[in-house]
This record gives C-alpha cells, structure tokens and sequence, in this order.
C-alpha cells in the first residue's frame, strides 16, 4: 500500500495550472522509464492511454536514438489540477547541448540516480550547472527493486557528491518476509516522513536493514524536518520545534516548497518497479505538484531587441505580448520540420505570423536573422508517439509547432509589432573533429543540404570546410555524437558517408638562407617564352609571415614583369615545394633575371619566379611545422596527476596550474578545481575529447585555441612526409 499523498495547496493560489520538469541522469538510471511510469499513473494512467480525433504518429525515431536526444512527454491528463511537462533528456556528455536547452524550457530538475550505478562525473556536472542558475532540483533513486540496490548507500552518495539539502521526503521500508504481500502490493512501502507518526513500533513488520526500524525512520523524519526549518522565513519555527511542539504538515510543506524554490533544498524519493504500479511514481507527482515552483516563479532569460537596444522583460501574462523561444528543432518524415517551443510571455497560436530572431551563433554556421513566419499547426505530446492538435499554448507551457522554416533551436518568437531577442544559452564548444566523405556522386549532391538541415535541428555541431586540406570535418561533442550525426545523414536523408582520418594543416620553413634560378625558356614556332630570375631567400623569426622585395638592378627584369614574378612567387609559397604544405616566415629577394624582347611574358615569369622559390628551398632544406594550441583544461584535484602526465606524453609543455573552485554555487559540494594551461601540438588533440573524459571519470573539460607553429621532431617529421607522399 502506498503512502498517502501529501496535502498541496489548490493551483489557483500557485499562479499556473503547469509545471515544467526535466528530468536529468546518466544514461540506463531510468529517466525514459520513469517518464513512462509518470505517464501512465498521472490520473488513472488515462494520459498513456488517452487519443483524440485529432491525433498523429511521430514514431519515427528508435529506441537508442531517443535516448541520445531530447524528448518531450507531456502528461495531458491533469494531475491534481495541474498539466505536467516533462523533459527527457539524454544520459551522455556528448549531448549536453539538448541537456542545457531542457534546462532553458524547464523551471525545475529532477536528478535520476540509478541504486546500482550510483552518480557519475557527468551527472555531478550537470548539477553544479543547476546549482549555479539556481535550478530547484529533487531526485529519484531508481531500480531499487534490483537485486544489490539499496536505498541508504545511494542515499548516503548522493549526500556526498550534491552537497548539503540532499534528504528523503519518503522513506522505502521492507516487508517482512513471513508477512507474503497480497496479489498487486509491493515487497516494500514508503513511508512518508512527513506525515504523522505511525502507532506502534514502526518497523514491526519490516525487515531489518532495510532503513526500517523505529531510530532509522524517527532519525530520517527528524533530519528532513530540521533541513526544511533551515530554510524557512519563520525564524520562530526552530524554537517551537526544539520545544517540543509539533509542527502541522501544511506547515512543513509550505517551507518545503520555499527551500525547493529556492534551490537549496533538494527532496529524495525512493521508487520501486515499472508501470503505473510502480512504488514512488505517485509520490513523485505529488512532489511536483507540492513543492516545485510555476513557469512564473522562474526567471526569464535576459531580454533584448534584436538591433541590441534595451526592452522591458516579457511580463508573463498569457493575454500579453508573445515572448517564446525555440527549443530544439526536429524533421518529421511526414510533417517535415517540427520546433519545440517554450513561452514566456502571451499565448501561441495556430496559422498566426511571428517574428523569428536569432543572434550570437555566427561562427557556428548560424547567421543572425531577423525575419517574419507564420506558425503551422500546435501540438501537444501525449506520450512517445502521438500527438493531439491543440487551439492555444499560453505563457508557461510548453508545446510542438510545425512549418516554421527558419526557426533554429535558440530563436526568439516574438509579436512582428514589436520583436525581442532572448539572450541565447551557452553553447558547448565541439571539440572532436571527424572528417567524412561522401560514399557515391549522389550522395555527395545531396550531403551540403542535409547538413545544413541537421545543423539547425543541432546547434552544438559545426560543418568546417577546410581550404588547406580541402577535407570536411564535423566538429562533434565525441564518439556518440558523431555516430549519430552520420547515422542521421543515411537515415533520415540518404547520405551515406565514410570517415576519413584527419589531416592536420601543417607548414613549411627554410633551414637557412640560399639563392636560386628559376628559368622557364621554351621554343616552337611563332612567339616562345622566356623568362629567367634570380632570388635569395632567408628565413625570418616565427610568426612574421612572408615578404617578397625587388631589389633588381639596371633593368635586368623589366619593371611590368616584377609583380607576375612576385605572383609566382606567392603562388608557390601556397602549394608548397616538398610535402605541399604552404611555407611561412620567409623572405624572398629578387635580385636579377633576364627576359626577351619578343618571348618574354607575364605567364613565362611567373613559371621562373615559381621554378626559382624550388630551387632555392632545395638548396636551403626544409622543416616542417606543426599547429601548437593553447590548451586549457577544467578538473577536479583529484585528476591533474593523470591529467598533466597524459598533457606530458602527448608532447604538451604545462605552463601554468591555477587553482579555482570551491564552496561556491557552481561548485556546491565544494569539491575543489584546478585549471591546467599547456600547448600541445594540434596532431596529439584529435582525440582529446574523447580521452579527457576517461582520464577525469567525465569530470573534465578542455577549451583550446590556435597559438602558433614549431618544427616537428625529426622522427615524426620523416613519417609525416611519407605519409603525406603517399596521400
């Protein structure tokens, strides 16, 4: 039998019939599961179960694909008086990206933790980032009906890595084995820690070890009440608890919704087993209902018009000017491009013009736009696979619209009278580069289209093009990510693509200075060619680029053919002379030459001017250069050891270890961080993002930029030329 549900206060005094909920966790903790749980108890399990006549499929993803990106289930049945939103979100740091725009269209967390798995380095990730936007955030400690789960030891981890404010709101008591439950009861009960004490001894029919016994529970109802007084306005509340006086429920529920708002406080529930029988689901709902704060409790994001001048923040009343944001965006087989939209401000409706404004995103392949649509058809999800047509989507719900062509996840939909631009949320930066090409001619026509699809529907990848190399890389948030980005080209657009390795854009320098000829005389009847010139070259310091003077005497050359030999010149120093990398920090000096009255031309001298730079680049040796980055890695203490030996064996030069972090509110288990500085050759950081996250247990981050170029090693030098010969 379950717990009773708490008393909650009517939805009318809270300001809005919606709570908006993500739901956040490693991957296999249960959050997909435990959305579906949520869905089939809420109201009799009618929401799973509910069609209407205007209804339609969107079923077109699998299963591991909508583990990897960010789902909406909306439970449409209305739980005590309330609409429930809830949020999927992917288990892996690869997609971050649709993690932190669950967290924008959210207005709480809940944090799943698997009693087998316990927390991860991504998940204690993700709740700094909580705990420094001030998210309230509870948790639910899944899979305890598993054999080896058990409740205090998570529970005891979970206190460890959060921080303080962890405590259950339930308590998951055992049964006694002799007492066999009746058809459809639970092995186990939940006591809820806030209600009255129970008569008699508390655990008499509960097995022991299994947080039963009557300490146990009046320890754990005595702490949860002494966590939620910390929080409260009413200073007086401590002093009448330590005097013996007993607190009402109401009470303790409104100071718990206050401390929950506030995001220091942070309710446990237990939950057992699937379905809408599942132990702790309806609890979770109450949860919600009780304690979780309204669209309108929650902060907008800053606001702006989209020339940058100031503008007033949305009010947020659903009869006010429209102030929405996009989400995510997503391609449906049959409806095409579908967006996820939260609104802010004013209410949403079907074939109704918007204005689409998007900024800040330009480097990423996401030009600023500003620029009028019509909203298609509003949807609302009512589980995994269907969707129900809906009249309106008011300010603090959450819904799907079709047919917006321009809109990109981040885009402000506002009133075409008077547009704003919301602040965009941050970005991951994508640090794993994947180079492909294009399997057959058709699916190379068709790959350029596709991509710029899939990076509207996906912010957080960045489709580069490279000169140098003339290879395309996707830039990816790791492994995962990219295999479904490829996965997606062939599924969804019948691209089918091959990886290629990567080639890192070296240079090439002199070994020192040197002269040399650069003839170009051809005869055949009528006009010949003919050109000869003479150039000293020299090496200059890194990083002062290339220059070219003439300093021909006495006519030797004449003054029109000096630029087309400077042309040649330049023209070679792009290709290359011995492994067709560009050479850098030269100097070239034209000193003498020959030319024909009749044969000589522009084409003739700058073959010579190019035949020259050879020649004299022969004479002189080569060195091949290697992009170095400047490298800055975020991590815990605990990992700089492996950190900086793994930044040493990848020919990196730490240069600087500084410590940051602490007990602040991005860090509030005050678990210290050390920022690591090192340049590190590009070659060695291809698969950085990858690695980085093995080495700190998926704690770590890296940012990186170009600093400059250095010679190879000479033994590396040797194998990237043969390679490069063979290419």
């Amino acid at each position: 039998m379950k717990s009773a549900p708490c008393d909650v206060r009517p939805v009318h005094q809270r300001g809005t019939d919606v709570r908006n909920i993500v739901l956040v966790g490693h991957t296999g903790a249960g959050k997909t599961t435990l959305a579906e749980c949520l869905l089939a108890t809420a109201d009799g399990g009618e929401a799973a179960h509910g069609h209407s006549a205007n209804t339609r499929h969107t079923d077109h993803e699998d299963t591991e694909s909508r583990q990897r990106t960010l789902n909406l289930t909306a439970l449409s049945t209305i739980h005590r008086g309330l609409r429930i939103n809830l949020l999927d979100t992917p288990g892996l740091a690869d997609f971050i990206g649709d993690l932190r725009a669950g967290l924008r269209a959210a207005d709480a967390a809940l944090f799943v933790v698997s009693a087998l798995d316990g927390v991860d380095g991504f998940t204690r990730l993700l709740w700094d980032e909580c705990a420094a936007a001030a998210t309230p955030r509870a948790i639910a400690i899944t899979k305890l009906d598993r054999p080896q789960a058990d409740f205090a030891s998570t529970l005891s981890i979970c206190q460890e890595v959060f921080g303080a404010g962890v405590l259950p709101l339930y308590l998951p008591v055992g049964r006694s084995r002799s007492a066999e439950p009746m058809p459809g009861e639970q092995r186990y009960r939940l006591v809820d820690l806030l209600a009255p004490a129970e008569d008699g001894p508390a655990g008499q029919n509960s097995d022991a070890g299994q947080n039963s016994g009557p300490g146990a529970i009046a320890a754990a109802r005595d702490a949860l009440i002494e966590g939620i007084i910390a929080e409260s306005e009413d200073e007086s509340l401590l002093d009448r608890y330590l005097a013996g006086e007993t607190l009402s429920a109401k009470q303790l529920l409104d100071d718990l919704e206050t401390a929950v708002a506030r995001g220091r406080f942070h309710p446990v529930v237990a939950t057992v087993g699937n379905g809408a029988d599942g132990l702790g689901v309806t609890e979770l709902l109450d949860l919600f209902a009780g304690a979780f704060p309204s669209p309108f409790e929650h902060p907008l994001p800053a606001t702006s018009r989209p020339d940058g001048s100031p503008c007033p923040l949305p009010s947020g009343d659903p009869d006010g000017p429209l102030a929405a944001e996009v989400i995510k965006t997503t391609t449906d087989p049959y409806v095409g491009r579908i967006s996820l939209i939260r609104v802010f401000s004013g209410t949403l409706r079907p074939d109704t013009p918007v204005h689409v404004a998007g900024h800040g995103r330009a480097d990423r392949g996401h030009p600023d736009h500003d620029e009028d649509a019509k909203i298609g058809t509003i949807s609302r999800p009512l589980g995994r696979s269907t969707q129900e047509a809906v009249e309106m989507c008011r300010a603090g719900d959450i819904c799907t619209a079709s047919k917006i062509i321009t809109a990109e996840a981040g885009d402000t939909l506002s009133s075409p009278d008077g547009p704003i631009l919301f602040e965009a949320w941050t970005m991951p930066e994508p640090q794993l580069p994947v180079a492909i090409r294009a399997r057959t001619k058709s699916a190379e026509d068709k790959l350029s289209t596709a991509l710029a699809r899939l990076t509207a529907e996906d912010p957080s990848v960045t489709v580069e093009h490279s000169g140098e190399t003339g290879q395309l890389v996707l830039w990816c948030m790791g492994e995962a990510h990219s295999d479904v980005i490829i996965e997606r080209l062939a599924s969804r657009y019948g691209v089918d693509v091959d990886r290629v390795p990567v080639q890192v854009p070296m240079r090439e320098t002199l070994r020192g200075p040197a002269r040399g000829t650069g003839r170009h005389v051809k005869q055949s009847g009528g006009h010949g060619q003919y050109a000869i010139c003479h150039i000293e070259v020299e090496p200059l310091p890194p990083g002062l680029g290339r220059e070219f003077r003439d300093e021909v005497v006495g006519g030797a050359v004449p003054r029109q053919f000096i630029p087309s030999v400077e042309k040649g010149v330049w023209r070679q120093l792009d290709l290359g002379v011995s492994a067709g990398f560009p050479l850098v920090d030269i100097r070239v000096r034209l000193v003498d030459g020959k030319a024909h009255s009749v044969d000589s031309s522009d084409v003739a001298f700058q073959a010579a001017g190019a035949l020259a730079l050879k020649n004299a680049a022969q004479s002189a040796g080569m060195v091949l250069l290697e992009p170095v980055l400047a490298v800055c890695v975020l991590t815990p203490d605990a990992h700089v050891g492996p950190v900086t030996s793994d930044l040493a064996a990848r020919r990196g030069r730490v240069v600087g270890i500084e410590p940051v972090g602490g007990t602040g509110p991005g860090d509030p288990g005050g678990r210290n961080r050390t920022v690591i500085r090192a340049e590190v050759p590009e070659t060695e950081m291809l698969r950085y993002a990858v690695d980085i996250r093995s080495l700190t247990q998926g704690t770590g981050t890296f940012s990186r930029g170009h600093l400059r170029y250095e010679p190879v090693p000479e033994h590396l030098a040797a194998t990237y030329l043969t390679a490069r010969t063979a290419e």
